[in-house]
């Protein structure tokens, strides 16, 4: 990235410092909880509305939650991708704006990008309900083959999807079952809506269930910020290759749309909350530009 900061420009602000402790804590937490058996992540992390996990507060809390308390690997990179990115394009935008501008900036567009991917998933979840729902009035072993193919992909990553799967070949030896046909529902209703092992008394959590965390959506609006603000500014691909802010941008928004379209099998980034922080951000700046606050010292 060109140095164009001005004097006095401080490389680690208050706010974009104090974001990173928290969210360092956050995972400290979660791995200290983790390894008494607790999921901090059913707690804090943003959960589909119909899901039994779902708090009102996970609005909030998703943002400070990464990567999972049983893979530290994972944990690592999705923190530090997130944080590295704050902290390179946060820095500018809380230097030029000021703590309490730059906080409200950044609040409000993890806020923008969960409501956003709360709507496709709530469409995502509807449209799977119903098609179980419809299923349910024909569980035939044929149409239970083609709910499988449209909605369980391969390979399974869990194991109720595993289980369901197998369970097709075990109809398949015997397709008029009566009883395999019921138990079939039984299967997928566990598959999307999780149940309880009564051994244990602990749930087992369905697709409905799944959590939603880390800070890609604010992050993703303060990189779209910065980009808007500084367009001609050029970062350093690889530290090598340079290319303007608003390209790297705008490629960068087209990739995230094109894989949120795709929808690829056991891809599990949350790609329209990046471009819900995207958007909000760009609303937020135009409000502002409005107010006649272009300074915002």
């Amino acid at each position: 990235m060109t140095d164009f900061r001005p004097r006095g420009f401080q490389l680690l602000p208050v706010i974009v410092k104090n974001l990173i402790i928290i969210n360092v804590l956050f995972v400290l937490g979660q791995f200290a909880l983790g390894s008494m058996g607790i999921d901090l992540a059913d707690y804090l992390g943003l959960h589909y509305w119909r899901s039994e996990h779902f708090g009102f507060w996970q609005i909030l809390t998703h943002m400070f939650m990464h990567g999972s308390a049983h893979d530290l690997n994972l944990t690592f990179w999705h923190l530090f991708s997130n944080m590295f990115a704050l902290w390179m394009f946060g820095s500018t935008l809380e230097n030029m704006w000021g703590p309490k501008k730059f906080l409200t900036f950044y609040l409000i567009c993890g806020l923008g990008a969960a409501l956003c991917h709360l709507g496709v998933l709530g469409y995502q979840y509807e449209t799977l309900n119903n098609a179980f729902n419809a299923y349910q009035l024909n569980p035939t072993v044929d149409q239970y083959e083609i709910f499988l193919k449209k909605n369980i992909p391969l390979p399974p990553t869990t194991q109720s999807a595993a289980d369901a799967w197998n369970y097709l070949a075990s109809w398949q030896q015997d397709p008029s079952s009566i009883s395999m046909s019921n138990d079939s529902k039984t299967m997928l209703y566990k598959h999307l809506y999780g149940y309880t092992n009564y051994g244990t008394g602990k749930h087992i959590e369905g697709v409905f269930d799944e959590a939603t965390v880390g800070a890609s959506g604010a992050v993703f609006g303060v990189l779209f910020a910065f980009g808007y603000l500084f367009p001609n500014t050029l970062l350093y691909l690889y530290f090598f290759v340079p290319v303007k802010a608003k390209w790297f941008i705008g490629f960068y928004a087209l990739f995230e749309l094109y894989n949120g379209i795709q929808n690829s099998a056991g891809d599990n980034v949350a790609h329209f909350a990046h471009l819900g922080g995207m958007l909000f951000a760009f609303i937020l700046l135009k409000i502002w530009a409005r107010r006649n606050t272009r300074h915002y010292y």
